[in-house]
């Protein structure tokens, strides 16, 4: 795969190429195509689907976030945007006033590439795009806009894997850092505890088609340029599926990706009404995870968290 200068969508401006993407985006919406859910209703037109929003971006809040791996963080945080509803509906999230109960507010597309333009002068080493799937149109808009203002950061897609294979392969060029959260590798389980169809399948397809466009992480200087991060949350009782996941991404992947596996589970949301979801992971829980990280050979752990605990 031949790489491309980075932020690469700084090259999409001067062909014209990011305006048709643009365009394509916004007639995913109407009807609605746009992730996997395949709702079909106009949101141009105000109807709302899954993700319960319609036309226009809407926003929790922004700045500085010194809480992700520590590539995306560097010395003045990772310039987190984020977006209000998701196209999951996990149990146990825990942005739950975020993505469950819409805290947040409509704004303009103009506004949102303002923000982007914000975390830039404040010294953010990226746009970091939380929960940006089915609002994804209206990004890509606001960073061309911004492009054209002198926005020049790394843009980082954090996900939560369900995503659709056509929506991605508009992004391409776009999108300089993926971050998707391999969440399950059971059916069953991701239908009961985020409500979504076909996980295992989809998440897979899409981590695969993600690696394809940016290739393993590139770090230079500390900071993270480009490539595929991969995250992890171990859960109690291995609802997670936790050596499936790591057997896929060492396997099918790359034993290169930059893998951070996460031992913060906390009972959030509605987790109470899940059993074991409603008690936090264990000694003995999290040191196997991080032990099959090793019997798979995965090799670039986020050094945080990629500890035995004692």
């Amino acid at each position: 795969m031949e790489m491309k200068p980075y932020p690469s969508y700084l090259g999409l401006l001067e062909t014209g190429e990011f305006e048709r993407r643009v365009s394509a985006l916004y007639e995913l919406m109407s009807p609605c195509r746009l992730c996997p859910h395949q709702c079909k209703v106009d949101r141009l037109k105000g109807e709302k689907g899954y993700c319960r929003v319609a036309s226009k971006p809407v926003v929790a809040s922004y700045g500085p976030h010194f809480g992700e791996e520590r590539p995306l963080v560097g010395t003045s945080g990772s310039g987190a945007i984020f977006f209000t509803y998701c196209n999951m509906s996990c149990v146990f999230c825990q942005n739950w006033e975020i993505s469950h109960l819409g805290e947040g507010d409509e704004i303009e597309v103009e506004d949102l590439a303002k923000i982007m333009l914000i975390l830039q002068v404040w010294g953010c080493h990226n746009i970091n795009l939380v929960t940006p799937t089915h609002q994804i149109a209206f990004i890509v808009h606001a960073i061309k806009i911004a492009a054209e203002k002198g926005l020049k950061l790394p843009i980082v897609y954090n996900c939560g894997g369900y995503e659709s294979l056509e929506t991605l392969q508009l992004l391409e060029g776009i999108i300089d850092i993926y971050m998707p959260d391999i969440k399950y590798m059971d059916e069953k389980v991701a239908l009961k505890l985020s409500k979504v169809k076909g996980y295992p399948e989809i998440v897979k397809k899409a981590v695969l088609e993600m690696h394809r466009q940016v290739g393993d992480l590139v770090i230079e200087g500390g900071i993270a340029k480009r490539g595929l991060i991969i995250r992890h949350l171990v859960l109690p009782e291995d609802l997670s599926q936790t050596e499936e996941v790591i057997k896929f991404v060492a396997e099918e992947v790359s034993r290169e990706t930059y893998f951070n596996l996460m031992d913060q589970y906390r009972p959030c949301g509605e987790a109470w009404k899940y059993p074991p979801l409603d008690r936090k992971i264990n000694k003995d829980e999290w040191n196997r995870a991080l032990a099959l990280t090793k019997k798979y050979g995965l090799k670039r752990l986020d050094d945080r968290r990629a500890r035995y605990w004692d």
